[in-house]
C-alpha cells in the first residue's frame, strides 16, 4: 500500500518515465521565468530522491537543471524497485522520521510493514510538505483532504477497488502522541513550517539552526493562563470548549504570544488545529473597517444615521433586512454611538454607502490576507460574513493601534546554521501607511469610548482596563458559534477567539462580550501589570468642533443642542443642520404663511425633520419616516395658506397638538410632543400624560419630551394652557403606545 499510494500521489508516470518528467520541467521554468516563482513542481521520484539525498532544496535554475540530470543517470544505473527503495527509506516524513519504517513508528508505533491502507495513504501525503501536513499541526484540515486525494488517485489509477477507498476514507486514523513536552507548542509548529518551506525539511531537522523567534514569554505564559481559566469558564456556563489569542506589537509587527487552542494535546477539541490560523466568520469585531473606510469618504463620527428594520434587497433569494442584536431599533444614532454600541442596521446602511469593494480593499490594505471578495461577502461583510484568521484580524487592528502604520508581521529575529552564519535577521523598519493617520484616531476616538457604548455594554464590561485608556471591540456570529474581542493599547493588540472546535452552537445568548471579553481582559490586564498607562497620540490635523447633536452638522440659530466631536481635516463639516427646520406658518390652519397671510397670523415655527440616509430610496425613507412620525417628530406643512380655519381650534381657544396626532401609535422612546396655542397672552402651557406631569413651558414653541411611559391603548396627554388673566385653556388627545422593552 506504501509503494501504491506514494506512486499514485507523487509520480503516477513512474514506471514509464526515464527519471524525469520533461513536460513537467518545461512547466515548471515556465512558471518560474513567467511569474518569478520558484516554486512550481513538477518532480518525479527519483529527482525527489536526488533532491533529498545528494543535493538541497535551494529554490533555483540551477539545482532544477542539476537535479534532472543525477536523475537521468540514476535512472539509468538502477531498476525501478531499487530506486523505489531507496526514495522510501530516505525521504523525510517529518518530526525527524526518514524513510517509511521511521515515519510507522513514529505516527503509528507499528512496522511499516503492519500499516494498513488508510494509515498508507497518510503517510504518502507527507512527504510533499512535512511540516505543513504535520497531523499534530494546525493544518490537519488540508492533511485529511491530501489524504483523501491518494485514496481517490489508487482507485483511478487501479490499486484498489471503490470498496476498498470509501472504507479507507471513513476510517478514523489515530496518530501517535508527540513524547516530547514542547512549549508555546502552536507557536513553535508555526514557526518549524515556515522554516521547512524556507530551508527545506531536511536542514530544518539535521541542520542545526539556531532560531531567535520574537515570542514574548512573559506574555506567552499570560495568553496560555488567559485562555486556560476562560474556557474553564465557558465549557461550564457558555458551552464552548475552545479559544484562541494572538497578541502583538503593533510598533513593530511582532509576534508576542499565540495559544492556538486551549490545549494542545487534547483530542476531544482537536487541540492540534491552530486557531488563531484558520479562518473564521469575525462577526461585527470586522465593522471598524468598514467605518474607517466611511471616514476615508468624508463621514464622521458625528454622521446621522437611522437605526430602523430596513430591507436591503435580495440576497441569496430572500430579502436581506437584518436585526440589531437586542432585536430593538434605536433610531437616531450617530457613527460614534453605532460602531460602540455594535448596531448592525447602521453598520450595513454604512457599507451600503461606502460600497463593499471599497472596505475590502481598506481591510486588505490593514493586512487582512484571507480571500474576501464582494460577491462572495455582499452587504453581509460587515456583520462577519466572510471568514478571516485570528492572527490576521490581530495584525490589521495593529494599524488602528499604531495610527495607521503597517509594519508586517514577524516571528523570527534571527536565524543562524551550525556554524554560527546568520541566514536571516529581522530589522526594524519605518512601515507603511495603510490608514490615513487622522482616520485611525477617529476610530481609536470610538472605541476607546466607554460612555458610547453603555447603552449595550454597560458601563463595567470586561472592555475597559483599570486607569488605563484601551480600545476595543466585541463579536458574535450567527447562531452563537464565534465569540470575539479585539482591543489594543499604543503598545499591545490582542484578539481572543472562542467557540467550539467542531462549529457548533455556544450556548444561546454566549456573545463575544461575555465568552471573549474576560479572557482578553484578563491577558491585557497582566501582560500590561508594572507597564506605565499610555495615552494615543492625537494627529495633526483633527479638530474638535461644536455641531448639531441630531444631524452631525453645523448648528444653526434654531439648533437646540450641541455636542463636540472630532473630525478629520479633509472631513470638516460645511452644511449647515437641517434637521431642525424653521417655516412661517398661518397659525390658525398650520398651513404655510404666504402674501395672502395676515401678519398678525404669521407664526415661526420650528420643525425637527428626519430622513434616512437615502432619501431617494424608499426601501430607506418609508421605514425612517414612519419610525420618526410614531416617535413624536415633525415634518414641516407642504400646504400653502388658502385662508382656511381648523375648528378645532376654535372648540379648544386656539390651543392644539401639532404632534403626535389623537389615537397615533408611539412606538419609541422618549416621543416629542409639541402644542400651539393661538393667544398671545399666554404665561405657561403645562403637559401632563395620563395624569403624570410631563413639565412646563413657558414660550413658544411649546415642545416637550417624553421619555418614560407604560405601555397601552388610550393614554391621554393632556395641555393646559394658563393665561396671563388668570385664565386657563386646556386640549386633550388619545394616544397608544407600544415601546418593546
Amino acid at each position: 500500500f506504501v509503494a501504491q499510494a506514494t506512486i499514485s500521489i507523487e509520480d503516477k508516470n513512474f514506471y514509464r518515465n526515464p527519471g524525469v518528467d520533461w513536460r513537467g520541467i518545461i512547466r515548471s521554468i515556465y512558471v518560474d521565468i513567467t511569474s518569478g516563482s520558484k516554486s512550481q513542481g513538477g518532480s518525479t521520484i527519483t529527482q525527489q530522491f536526488v533532491r533529498n539525498a545528494i543535493l538541497t532544496r535551494q529554490k533555483s535554475l540551477v539545482r532544477k537543471v542539476k537535479e534532472a540530470v543525477l536523475a537521468i543517470e540514476i535512472d539509468q544505473k538502477f531498476s525501478k524497485d531499487d530506486i523505489l527503495k531507496l526514495y522510501l527509506n530516505e525521504i523525510p516524513y517529518g518530526q525527524n522520521a526518514y524513510g517509511i519504517q521511521a515515519a510507522s513508528l513514529t505516527y503509528f508505533g507499528k512496522q511499516a510493514k503492519d500499516i494498513d491502507l488508510a494509515q498508507a495513504a497518510y503517510l504518502a501525503s507527507l512527504p510533499q510538505a512535512p511540516s505543513l501536513y504535520n497531523p499534530n499541526g494546525p493544518n490537519r484540515d488540508r492533511l485529511d483532504a491530501r489524504h483523501e486525494a491518494v485514496l481517490t488517485a489508487m482507485y483511478e489509477q487501479g490499486y484498489i477497488s471503490k470498496e476498498q477507498m470509501e472504507q479507507a476514507k471513513a476510517e478514523v486514523v489515530v496518530f501517535s502522541k508527540i513524547k516530547d513536552f514542547i512549549q508555546a507548542p502552536h507557536f513553535v509548529t508555526y514557526i518549524e513550517q515556515q522554516l521547512a518551506e524556507r530551508y527545506g525539511q531536511k536542514t530544518l531537522e539535521e541542520g542545526g539552526l539556531s532560531v531567535i523567534t520574537t515570542l514574548d514569554w512573559t506574555m506567552q505564559t499570560a495568553a496560555e493562563q488567559a485562555v486556560k481559566d476562560g474556557v474553564a469558564r465557558n465549557t461550564k456556563s457558555n458551552k464552548a470548549n475552545n479559544a484562541g489569542l494572538v497578541a502583538m506589537d503593533p510598533k513593530t509587527g511582532q509576534i508576542l504570544a499565540m495559544v492556538g487552542s486551549a490545549d494542545y494535546f487534547n483530542d476531544e477539541i482537536n487541540g492540534q488545529v491552530n486557531v488563531t490560523l484558520r479562518p473564521l466568520q469575525p462577526g461585527s469585531s470586522f465593522k471598524p473597517y468598514v467605518y474607517a473606510t466611511a471616514f476615508k469618504q468624508g463621514m464622521s463620527p458625528a454622521t446621522m444615521l437611522v437605526d430602523v428594520k430596513t430591507s436591503f434587497g435580495t440576497y441569496g433569494g430572500k430579502d436581506y433586512a437584518p436585526s440589531n442584536y437586542d432585536g430593538q431599533n434605536h433610531g437616531i444614532v450617530n457613527i460614534r454611538k453605532a460602531l460602540a454600541g455594535s448596531l448592525n442596521i447602521p453598520a450595513v446602511k454604512t457599507l451600503a454607502l461606502v460600497g463593499v469593494q471599497n472596505a475590502i480593499d481598506t481591510a486588505k490594505d490593514m493586512g487582512i490576507t484571507s480571500d474576501i471578495n464582494s460577491d462572495k461577502c455582499g452587504l453581509s461583510l460587515v456583520l462577519g460574513g466572510c471568514e478571516i484568521t485570528l492572527l490576521d484580524h490581530t495584525g490589521a487592528f495593529g494599524v488602528f493601534a499604531n495610527m495607521g502604520t503597517k509594519h508586517n508581521t514577524s516571528d523570527i529575529l534571527k536565524v543562524l546554521d551550525s556554524q554560527g552564519k546568520t541566514l536571516e535577521e529581522w530589522h526594524e523598519d519605518t512601515g507603511t501607511e495603510a490608514l490615513d493617520p487622522q482616520v485611525a484616531y477617529e476610530i481609536i476616538s470610538i472605541m476607546t469610548d466607554n460612555n458610547a457604548r453603555t447603552f449595550v455594554f454597560g458601563p463595567n464590561s470586561p472592555l475597559i482596563l483599570p486607569d488605563r485608556i484601551v480600545a476595543a471591540k466585541t463579536g458574535t456570529t450567527q447562531a452563537w458559534k464565534d465569540g470575539w474581542t479585539m482591543g489594543y493599547t499604543p503598545s499591545l493588540v490582542a484578539g481572543v477567539w472562542t467557540g467550539n472546535t467542531n462549529g457548533s452552537p455556544m450556548r444561546a445568548g454566549a456573545d463575544g462580550v461575555i465568552t471573549a471579553g474576560p479572557i482578553w481582559h484578563q491577558f491585557m490586564l497582566n501582560a500590561l501589570k508594572g507597564t506605565p498607562a499610555e495615552n494615543f497620540q492625537e494627529p495633526p490635523g483633527i479638530q474638535h468642533l461644536q455641531v448639531d447633536s441630531i444631524s452631525g452638522k453645523l448648528p444653526t440659530q434654531y439648533t437646540p443642542n450641541t455636542k463636540e466631536e472630532v473630525f478629520a481635516s479633509f472631513a470638516i463639516p460645511t452644511g449647515f443642520d437641517d434637521v431642525h427646520i424653521a417655516k412661517q406658518i398661518n397659525k390658525l390652519n398650520g398651513k404655510l404663511a404666504n402674501s395672502q397671510t395676515p401678519t398678525d397670523l404669521v407664526e415661526t415655527r420650528i420643525y425637527t425633520a428626519i430622513h434616512s440616509e437615502q432619501p431617494e430610496n424608499p426601501n430607506w425613507e418609508i421605514p425612517v419616516r414612519a419610525w420618526a412620525q410614531s416617535a413624536g417628530y415633525s415634518y414641516p406643512p407642504t400646504e400653502e395658506d388658502d385662508g382656511t380655519v381648523d375648528p378645532g381650534l376654535t372648540q379648544t381657544g386656539g390651543l392644539r397638538f401639532l404632534t403626535p396626532t389623537a389615537g397615533q401609535e408611539i412606538n419609541g422612546l422618549p416621543f416629542l410632543v409639541q402644542v400651539d396655542i393661538g393667544a398671545n397672552q399666554v404665561n405657561s402651557v403645562d403637559l401632563s400624560l395620563d395624569g403624570i406631569p410631563q413639565g412646563s413651558r413657558s414660550s413658544s414653541p411649546y415642545t416637550f419630551f417624553v421619555n418614560s411611559a407604560k405601555n397601552g391603548d388610550h393614554q391621554i396627554l393632556i395641555a393646559t394652557a394658563h393665561l396671563t388673566n388668570g385664565s386657563m385653556i386646556s386640549s386633550s388627545i388619545p394616544i397608544s403606545i407600544n415601546v418593546k422593552q
